[in-house]
């Protein structure tokens, strides 16, 4: 076992060091055009000054243009994304995708030093683990075929037959570790600057930063629609079922209006699910509208077939109220009103909505419940720290508690103005 771990690990390794040959390769490869225009480049400047530079000006020059060539190369976005695709596919890295070009003229720059760095490196390991491997195949390919002298580069050496020419099988593995080495050195270095480089700068981290931001608010918010979407449906829909189980023998027509009710109000939840979950997938959500205090007398006929016993008394014109505060003011008192049938008396819910100025007053009370609905201990919710974060959202003000005469009030007072 622990030696199938070592394979493993070792073909890992193998593995990891092969890719990073490969990106150091791609950026060998770069280094044609960027060469082909640093000579078109290089050419001009000597002809034109040909007069007034040394001849060996030209290799400076040369280089020159090629740091030119390739830090111009490396503007455009399309190389930014490119090289940080290559990293995280070959280097192993896990750099954001960038979205759009560089805020800043300085962090366009910052990225486009990438292709020339890219391009030096990959040139330097693709050369050196080319050249090692090449000796380490004609060193030992000139002792067995003794040959006795060699010539290779700048260098003579003697490999005469037998154990005295055994050298060059040292020689060999040396070169294949110098080769393993420099792809192993190359493949770290390009793996430390590419977050350098190629990473976001702090105008791109801050934009990448809101936009997280904007998302967990807006996930948070459907979080919220689902709750007392979903939450709304389920209690009704248990209470509904309840009174049609007890009017079943008694009193056929009632309990078929109670499974009725069921039915719309369960509808109603499937739409609001399918939009929620549209969005969440990005696709085309339901363009079914959704509630708004127009739509508060549904509201009020779904709590009564539970068989509650609600009053509703609106104030004011609340056409005039704004689309976003009529729907979160929906919302609240439909999770006012959720948590009375979970928590409260039935018997006289009354609803108040006062549109007056620039102020909108939402007020539902209900009568405490003096004994447990049933004998389960009752779980934790959500309710009102959802209410509090709608009613937050708007500016607005949230209270909730007893009123001393056996009732229990919230309160929601929401701006109507330009600051809602």
């Amino acid at each position: 076992m622990r030696l199938m771990r070592e394979v493993i690990r070792g073909s890992v390794v193998v593995r990891v060091q092969v890719r990073g040959w490969l990106f150091a390769g791609v950026g060998a490869m770069a280094a044609i055009p960027v060469g082909v225009a640093a000579m078109s480049v290089s050419t001009a400047v000597l002809v034109v000054a040909r007069t007034g530079l040394p001849a060996g000006a030209r290799v400076p020059v040369f280089l020159v243009a090629c740091v030119i060539a390739a830090w111009a190369m490396g503007l455009p976005h399309g190389v930014r994304r490119a090289g940080v695709r290559l990293a995280n596919g070959l280097l192993g890295t896990e750099l954001p995708r960038p979205l759009g070009p560089p805020r800043s003229f300085g962090d366009r720059l910052r990225a486009a030093a990438w292709l020339p760095v890219h391009t030096a490196v990959g040139g330097v390991v693709v050369t050196t683990t080319g050249l090692c491997l090449m000796v380490a195949l004609v060193l030992p390919s000139a002792w067995l075929t003794g040959e006795g002298e060699m010539a290779l580069f700048w260098f003579t050496a003697s490999a005469p037959r037998g154990p005295a020419g055994a050298w060059t099988l040292l020689a060999a593995a040396a070169c294949l570790l110098a080769a393993a080495g420099s792809a192993w050195a190359g493949t770290a270095l390009l793996r430390r600057l590419a977050p350098v480089l190629l990473g976001p700068g702090p105008a791109e981290r801050a934009a990448a930063a809101e936009a997280r931001s904007r998302t967990l608010a807006q996930r948070n918010r459907l979080a919220q629609e689902l709750h007392d979407s979903i939450g709304h449906t389920l209690t009704a829909s248990t209470i509904q079922a309840a009174v049609a189980r007890e009017l079943l023998d008694r009193d056929p027509q009632a309990a078929r209006r109670a499974l009725s009710s069921i039915e719309e109000t369960s509808r109603a939840a499937m739409d609001d699910l399918d939009h929620v979950v549209g969005i969440l997938r990005e696709a085309p959500a339901s363009t079914r509208p959704q509630p708004t205090l127009a739509d508060l007398d549904v509201l009020a006929e779904r709590i009564r077939r539970t068989g509650a016993a609600l009053t509703v008394e609106t104030r004011g014109d609340l056409g005039h109220v704004p689309a976003t505060v009529s729907r979160e003011a929906y919302r609240i008192l439909q999770e006012c009103l959720t948590n009375t049938l979970k928590h409260g008396g039935t018997d006289g819910i009354r609803l108040g909505v006062t549109a007056r100025g620039d102020r909108l007053r939402l007020v539902v009370t209900n009568p405490l419940r003096t004994t447990p609905p049933t004998a389960r201990a009752p779980r934790p919710g959500h309710g009102l720290e959802g209410l509090g974060e709608r009613v937050r959202l708007l500016r607005g003000e949230l209270s909730a508690g007893p009123t001393g005469d056996g009732h229990w009030q919230v309160t929601a007072d929401l701006p109507l103005g330009p600051h809602a």
